[in-house]
């Protein structure tokens, strides 16, 4: 918003249009309590300045530039409310010389969320003749804010949506100015950023009970050693942070961001990311993807729309991070894009803009993650979280509806503070849990380094992809209300899948799920658990192409391996037809293998109908069981 005092200064010369009020005639008393307001509002002490001002109404009730005056202080302060009763006050008093205070009316107005109001005011001080260049600049760009705030409003009614920010409270946030949180996945651990004694550094807290806080402390090591840091970003499983900063020789001239590790003893020594994502430029506001495979980040260098650009980097099997990538111009704008946060379903991608339609300001806006990968175009979150004011980085925990981000509401510590509050269900992420543990070699029980993927089995796409840790650790999220494939995979080994059946069930528990891989061994069996088929048919149903794949990527990885893949079914009809059935449900199978390229020479298929139960038939439970498609190793 636009100081007061700079208005003040512009409708003085515009004294002539007044009707009733006489500056000339003021109270002499009254105008020597203003001018100590007016030392106060010179230096910033707007809140200093009140009990002048209204000291001075008080004596003189017509003191029309007093009542504005206050108007203008309670607007620096954002008490939208008292601001326009001031502003409507001096216009009653004299509508003319009210006049040019429309505009600040106005942004008040919009700051209270009366954009209709807020336009209209606009208009009327549109009709003040002689306006100057930057009057009508400022006058056009609030007009389009409230049109754009008007408009949102008929697209997306609030429907009793209420915005509520709680401040964390004197654990997290002091005087100063606290910034950029980041959460595990878990809730586990917040993490943040503080501007203390000139320089920047990063706080922690380890959450047990989200309604009691513990004190946030300075988190200990090499990565607080420096005080010119930035954004942080803590991974989902709490293993990583990657931050900006700007450490000496390590840098490239600019902020860059570097890497550490959690480890037994504390965070690792950072590490610069280098010359695929740092350059001699600026780049900041990283955020870690669930599967810790893409580091989204923003910068200011040469090459992009316009201020500051959203890039992506995505990292390989070995590790290696790719070419950072400009994520194109229907995300990035003429304006500065940053602050990007990635939620832990890898699919919904929160950043603010400047350059967007909006309110004013810096606005935070969301895309969803679409078939193929391809980003949704943003969208705006509308009133009443982003406001006429800058909003900053936003978090959002993985329950999809608490977020947190930093504001210097009325209530402030100090500064910016951080709060929380529940976001509006058509902007709110997927809902995510996760499954933890480890993989082992089952001949040994040793750790195993594998990869794990997360497949939708709607559309057959990854949406994770963890490599394990050294010891088989591996650690993925599972955004509720979709079906998924768990697959793990590793040469040498069978591998392993489970489905994740989360669209209509009531998920509210994490999973843990410690994985023994089989090593590829003659005569060994192994059920396909996703193969489905049409009812009473050997037509295979849509998510059984999931498995099949990763049969596909067994025989790939391991060409010389010959298998038999096997039918079963339970025992309801004739055995001759269930023979048939179960023999036709293999074969269709292997033709699916050998039209991807495997050779026929290495597959067999055989039918076994219901000789071969592994539970008892007169259960449902039991004859699902029996139903199965199996392959079994039968050369090497």
């Amino acid at each position: 918003m636009k100081p007061f005092f700079l208005i003040l200064a512009i409708a003085l010369s515009y004294t002539s249009f007044s009707q009733t009020y006489n500056p000339d005639k003021v109270n002499k008393k009254a105008l020597l309590v203003y001018q100590k307001a007016m030392e106060h509002l010179g230096y910033g002490e707007y809140k200093e300045a009140i009990p002048d001002l209204e000291k001075c109404i008080a004596i003189d009730k017509n003191y029309v530039d007093a009542y504005l005056s206050l108007a203008g202080a309670y607007g620096e302060l954002k008490n939208y409310k008292a601001a326009i009763a001031n502003y409507e006050l001096a216009r009653e008093k004299d509508s003319m010389y009210f006049k040019l205070y429309n505009l600040p009316y106005s942004i008040n107005l919009a700051g209270e969320g009366r954009f209709e109001e807020a336009l209209a005011a606009i208009n009327a001080f549109a009709t003040t003749p002689n306006l100057g260049e930057r009057s009508l600049k400022s006058l056009k760009y609030r007009k389009d804010c409230y049109t754009f705030a008007i408009n949102y409003q008929q697209k997306h009614p609030p429907n009793n949506y209420i915005f509520n920010p709680i401040n964390l409270g004197d654990s997290i946030n002091t005087e100063r100015s606290e910034y950029f949180p980041s959460l595990t996945v878990n809730d586990s651990l917040l993490v943040f950023t503080r501007r203390e004694g000139g320089g920047e550094y990063f706080y922690k807290a380890n959450i047990t009970n989200p309604e009691v806080l513990p004190k946030a402390v300075k988190i200990a090591g090499d990565i607080n050693d420096e005080p010119f840091k930035g954004a942080i970003s803590v991974s989902a499983d709490g293993e990583w942070m990657i931050f900006a900063g700007n450490i000496g020789n390590n840098s490239h001239d600019n902020f860059d961001l570097y890497i550490c590790y959690a480890t037994p003893t504390g965070w690792s020594e950072p590490q610069n990311l280098d010359s695929n994502i740092n350059t001699g430029y600026w780049e900041s506001a990283p955020s870690l993807s669930p599967d810790k495979r893409a580091l989204y980040f923003s910068s200011n260098r040469p090459g992009g729309y316009g201020g500051a650009d959203l890039y992506v980097s995505y990292r390989d099997e070995k590790g290696n991070w790719s070419k950072a990538i400009n994520m194109g111009p229907d995300v990035n704008t003429l304006g500065d894009e940053t602050a990007p946060y990635i939620h832990a379903d890898n699919q919904t991608l929160y950043f603010t803009s400047s350059g967007l339609p909006g309110y004013g300001g810096t606005d935070i806006f969301i895309m969803r993650k679409g078939l193929g990968g391809a980003w949704s175009i943003p969208e705006n979150l509308g009133y009443p979280i982003n406001t006429i004011e800058n909003e900053g980085s936003l978090a959002v925990a993985p329950n999809g509806v608490s977020a947190y981000y930093a504001s210097d509401r009325s209530d402030s510590r100090g500064g910016l503070d951080l709060y929380k509050f529940d976001l509006r269900a058509d902007v709110q992420p997927y809902k995510t849990l996760y499954v933890k543990g480890f993989v082992y070699d089952k001949s040994s029980s040793k750790g195993l380094p594998s990869n794990v993927e997360l497949i939708d089995n709607n559309t057959g796409k990854t949406l994770m992809n963890v490599q394990t840790d050294e010891t088989g650790f591996y650690f993925v999220t599972l955004p509720v209300k979709k079906d998924y494939t768990f697959a793990v995979n590793r040469k040498g080994y069978l591998y392993f899948s489970k489905l994740y059946e989360l669209s209509s069930k009531i998920a509210d528990s994490i999973y843990k799920e410690d994985i023994y891989l089989q090593p590829i061994e003659l005569n060994k069996i192994t059920t396909l658990n996703n193969i489905q088929f049409e009812n009473n048919s050997y037509q295979l149903k849509a998510v059984s192409k999931i498995e099949l794949d990763k049969l596909l990527q067994l025989l790939t990885d391991n060409p010389t391996i010959k298998i038999e893949v096997d039918g079963h079914t339970d025992n309801v009809g004739k055995a001759e037809d269930n023979l048939k059935l179960s023999t036709n449900r293999a074969k269709t199978v292997v033709d699916y293998l050998i039209e991807k390229g495997i050779a026929p020479q290495r597959l067999q298929y055989k039918g076994f109908g219901a000789t071969k139960p592994l539970a008892d038939n007169a259960t449902e439970a039991g004859r699902s069981t029996n139903r199965r498609t199996e392959f079994t190793v039968v050369g090497m």
